[in-house]
């Protein structure tokens, strides 16, 4: 039989620094009233100059090993959802990896926009039920405040900062993610997106001047979108996974709007009450808007072991999916497993580690530039 693919560690990382709709009316023709009324928004987290896509992916990780009780030496795979990755390569993927020390992991990064995290939790649910894996970490990070017009109201008043991280681990114990869909249309490719920077049109003194590097959305179109799908995806998934919407305990959808979420919401006949919002105090972050949501539930005791959740998303694409899960909780009876080193020490060990492998590669370089 194959394993499944359990949820034994979660994690997020916001940054400290908060900026809020009063901080936004300064900037753009906009108030607190026209966002909340609009977005649900009242506030959200802005990275500092010293924190990047990388940075909080990795705090964020190491939240999530920590409570799974797993070094990072026994990760198999680090997949990392963003949007703004640090370099078009390498992978931001491989910067986590480098500062985790997860000398066993393969990494790679995963561009699905804001319904990347989900397509990485199924992708790594993949590989651990086929059996090639046992510890997987899924991680959704961004920075898209650095990629804001924040001279545009309708764009700038959305996006916010932030991570969230899953460790998943194989079990022949039925629970974890159990059903999953993933779904896009292309056709729908220029509703969101960011129009310069790629292969398609590099960046130059044109498509900066024309602020092609900044996300570009049609609002109306997205709305009408997104709340067609999260229900469809949302029904299509509990259905594959042989249950009825009574069976779920929680719903844990993509923060980018509560107005779509409580309409989607209605189109189910589900209450508010069983979803998690914080979409007030993170606005859209993207990628790591589930998990940071997950492990808010989590922390405040809306979700426990044995509890029914689906996670379902939505982005630039466009886009869409959503996963059924059978949440695991922490792992039970910590004394049977290794205590992790304190984050400080895993930190200072993995750029110990980063430094050594540089030296040696020198070192094998220079021994086989002798025979090139």
């Amino acid at each position: 039989m194959s394993p499944y693919a359990h949820i034994i560690g979660w994690g997020m990382a916001v940054p400290e620094k908060v900026l809020t709709n009063a901080d936004l009316a300064k900037r753009v023709d906009t108030d607190d009233a026209w966002i909340q009324s609009r977005t649900g928004i009242r506030e959200r987290r802005i990275a500092n100059s010293e924190q990047t896509t990388a940075s909080l992916a990795t705090d964020a990780a190491l939240q999530a090993l920590e409570i799974a009780r797993l070094n990072p030496d026994k990760l198999d795979l680090i997949i990392v959802a963003t949007s703004s990755p640090e370099h078009i390569f390498p992978a931001t993927a491989c910067l986590v990896q480098d500062r985790l020390g997860a000398s066993n992991a393969g990494a790679f990064d995963l561009l699905a926009a804001c319904s990347g995290f989900i397509f990485a939790l199924n992708m790594a649910t993949q590989a651990i039920r086929s059996g090639s894996l046992k510890n997987a970490l899924v991680i959704g990070a961004e920075t898209l405040s650095r990629f804001v017009d924040w001279s545009d109201r309708n764009t700038c008043v959305l996006f916010g900062d932030g991570a969230g991280a899953f460790v998943l681990q194989a079990s022949e114990e039925r629970g974890g993610v159990i059903a999953s869909v993933m779904r896009s249309d292309g056709s729908g490719g220029d509703l969101l997106c960011v129009p310069a920077g790629g292969s398609f049109a590099p960046a130059s003194l044109e498509t900066v001047a024309m602020g092609k590097h900044f996300i570009k959305m049609n609002g109306r179109e997205v709305f009408r979108f997104a709340t067609r799908v999260i229900a469809q995806a949302t029904v299509e998934t509990v259905e594959k996974a042989g249950l009825k919407l009574d069976d779920i305990q929680l719903f844990i959808p993509h923060q980018a709007n509560q107005r779509i979420v409580e309409a989607a919401l209605r189109s189910m006949n589900v209450p508010i009450e069983r979803c998690v919002l914080n979409i007030d105090r993170y606005g859209n972050t993207s990628t790591a808007s589930i998990p940071i949501a997950a492990c808010e539930a989590a922390r405040d005791g809306r979700l426990k072991a044995g509890d029914k959740l689906v996670l379902v998303g939505f982005g630039a694409g466009l886009t869409w999916g959503a996963a059924l899960a059978i949440w695991s909780g922490a792992p039970q009876q910590p004394g049977a497993r290794p205590a992790l080193p304190l984050p400080l020490r895993l930190r200072l060990y993995a750029r110990l580690r980063s430094l050594l492998r540089r030296i040696l590669r020198r070192i094998d370089a220079w021994i086989w530039g002798r025979y090139v």
